[in-house]
């Protein structure tokens, strides 16, 4: 295949990457909207807004095997279509329960696009050089979902009706059709046994239980039922793993993970993911609600860091094909540890380039991570399991995002809570209550009541204490991080440069 076939193909692949993720943070503008039109109660509207992340996380490693069975290729051009007629079905959907039936089943098209996106890069690129370049391509187009969603979903809005912001799907899905079958090669497994059924639906069970478990921590804190949900989806992990051990075509095979390197860059992955989700939950809301802008405002400036993160990819791009990757990954976590560091200089009166710098570092770190543990990943596995092995990256993906809402979430949340005691004491209970659990509660709360300036500078102090405490504990982690994932990829060997005039 000619070098520009194949960036026109990869171009065709981001396509589906950048809304997968954008559908995630699509509907933050669109949920009054929603709420206007189709009048959902409190738990339909959390279900509006996470059926399709929790779908899409149970999906992955089942229709990973699933395109390493009936080819990736395939798998991509049956997603398409589902997820184009899920798209029109959410747009006009008349109900609540229809938009979360639909919004489900829009995650579970995504499942099937963001495997063999992943994989198809490795047919398309089998040059180690070029397929690094891709996969940074890839990366940034998966991260940059998230940034442009709220952006999008608020210029939609501003012109069209609710509906708009799934209709936008369209176009991409339609070019993916269209261009993927010129473009694109196809790609699968060796033929293997009966397809294990039993797996599919114990992994689906484990990843939707454990994900929803520590999202509901992450949100609600700590009670009965978020709590019987991920010790189940633990407990259905083993059991899942004893499962595999046992079956004769597993739906994962569990060798893969005797593999230093892609066990190691499946962990790495998890840690970027956990400190990108965990962060961004802070600085979105240091950004909205202690700086004073509206989500708007604040989405476009988040696209400021958007410098920061070019320069670190640049960087770590080019060295890639000089240098072993073990000292790369490193160099990204530690960049990633420094966004960390200035995130806990931050005070309430900072201001906004400080929160810009610290989020541009923690971006900068997290792609620059993932793209070299990307092209691991795939480099360590059989190409008849690449579709697998994208899968289980991904899932961990999103695992780590759910432990990052979870764990820096709750630590945050905690430090905001205890600081908050003195400040709501006098107010009634309900108003209290508010104020007390979240910074959004206690800026609505402090325009309801007299001198509702001091809670609100209270509120601020409390919240940035939070953030910082998170820092601090972002910081350490990645740190902790560094010795480990350099001695797992110090045997990697640099790439063979090529003699000039060849």
């Amino acid at each position: 295949m000619s070098d520009r076939r194949a960036w026109a193909g990869l171009a065709v692949l981001v396509l589906p990457c950048l809304l997968i993720s954008m559908d995630i943070s699509v509907l933050f503008f669109a949920l009054p909207f929603i709420s206007a039109d189709l009048g959902p109660t409190g738990p339909e509207q959390l279900w509006i807004m996470d059926a399709y992340g929790f779908t899409l996380a149970g999906g992955l490693i089942t229709m990973g095997a699933v395109g390493d069975r009936i080819g990736r290729r395939r798998l991509l051009f049956i997603g398409a279509a589902a997820f184009s007629a899920a798209s029109v079905a959410a747009a006009f959907a008349p109900t609540a329960e229809l938009l979360i039936l639909t919004r489900a089943l829009l995650g579970v098209a995504g499942a099937t696009l963001m495997p063999s996106t992943l994989s198809l890069i490795r047919t398309l690129f089998p040059d180690d050089a070029k397929r690094k370049a891709a996969i940074a391509v890839w990366s940034a187009g998966l991260t940059s979902g998230a940034f442009l969603g709220p952006i999008v979903g608020g210029l939609l809005l501003e012109f069209f009706w609710w509906g708009s912001v799934f209709l936008i799907n369209l176009p991409a899905m339609v070019l993916l059709l269209i261009l993927g079958p010129i473009l694109l090669p196809e790609s699968k497994g060796a033929p293997r046994g009966r397809f294990d059924y039993l797996g599919a639906v114990l992994s689906a069970v484990a990843v939707l239980s454990a994900v929803y478990g520590m999202k509901k921590i992450a949100v609600e804190g700590f009670s009965v039922v978020p709590l019987v949900a991920l010790v189940a989806g633990l407990a259905m992990v083993v059991v899942f793993i004893g499962h595999l051990r046992r079956f004769p075509n597993p739906l994962l095979d569990t060798t893969l993970f005797r593999e230093r390197t892609f066990s190691a860059s499946i962990g790495i992955n998890l840690v970027a993911m956990f400190c990108f989700i965990g962060s961004s939950l802070f600085t979105n809301q240091y950004i909205q609600l202690v700086l004073d802008m509206s989500p708007f405002q604040a989405a476009l400036w988040s696209l400021a860091v958007v410098p920061i993160i070019g320069v670190g990819m640049t960087a770590s791009g080019i060295l890639s094909q000089r240098m072993r990757v073990a000292p790369l990954i490193v160099a990204g976590l530690l960049v990633l540890a420094a966004g960390f560091t200035v995130m806990a200089l931050i005070e309430v009166d900072s201001g906004l380039l400080l929160i810009l710098l610290a989020a541009g570092l923690v971006g900068a770190g997290v792609l620059m991570t993932t793209m070299l543990t990307g092209d691991r990943i795939l480099a360590a596995v059989p190409e008849s399991q690449t579709g697998s092995a994208s899968a289980i990256a991904e899932t961990g993906s999103e695992l780590g995002a759910a432990l990052g809402m979870a764990v820096l979430g709750t630590v945050g949340a905690a430090v905001y809570h205890r600081q908050m005691t003195d400040a709501v004491t006098g107010l009634p209970a309900e108003a209290a209550t508010t104020a007390q659990d979240t910074l959004g509660g206690a800026v609505a709360v402090a325009a309801a009541v007299p001198d509702g300036s001091a809670l609100l500078s209270a509120a601020k102090e409390a919240f940035v204490n939070g953030l910082t405490a998170t820092a601090v504990v972002g910081a350490a982690l990645v740190l902790l991080l560094t010795i480990p994932a350099y001695r797992a990829l110090r045997a990697v060997p640099a790439p063979e440069r090529t003699p000039a005039g060849v």
